[in-house]
């Protein structure tokens, strides 16, 4: 999965855009941070959140962590396959294992993100490496 065309946040989400859309996921880093993963908790369909509120949860053999909405916006869809298969996240968690689908409220908001090369950096900076 090509990770050029998306965005990412501090909390280790990351959003590919189509327009004012966006897939919401959590990145490699923070799947692998989390383990295994057991269950994840999906927000509901038309729910509004605030960029930087919970928006879901994932619970892994390690610890229950909360998914942070990286935009302001309302949930169009969430990803069914991940109540039956958590374990998608940590194996393609920028394909399938894709947590939902918003329709975004701020666009503006989009700034704030990390491209990829950016993210790369950040990750070296808390890494200590």
């Amino acid at each position: 999965m090509a990770l050029e065309n998306l965005l990412f946040t501090k909390e280790h989400e990351w959003l590919r855009m189509d327009g004012d859309s966006a897939d919401v996921g959590i990145t490699e880093y923070a799947q692998h941070e989390l383990g295994d993963v057991v269950y994840v908790e999906l927000p509901a369909l038309g729910r509004e959140f605030k960029k930087g509120d919970p928006a879901a949860n994932i619970e892994s053999v390690k610890a229950v962590s909360d998914v942070f909405s990286p935009l302001s916006g309302t949930i169009t869809a969430v990803n069914a396959k991940l109540s039956n298969n958590p374990e998608l996240v940590n194996q393609e968690p920028y394909g399938d294992g894709f947590l939902f689908k918003m329709k975004l409220s701020h666009m503006d908001e989009i700034k704030e993100l990390l491209d990829q090369k950016k993210y790369e950096e950040y990750l070296q900076g808390i890494s200590g490496e």
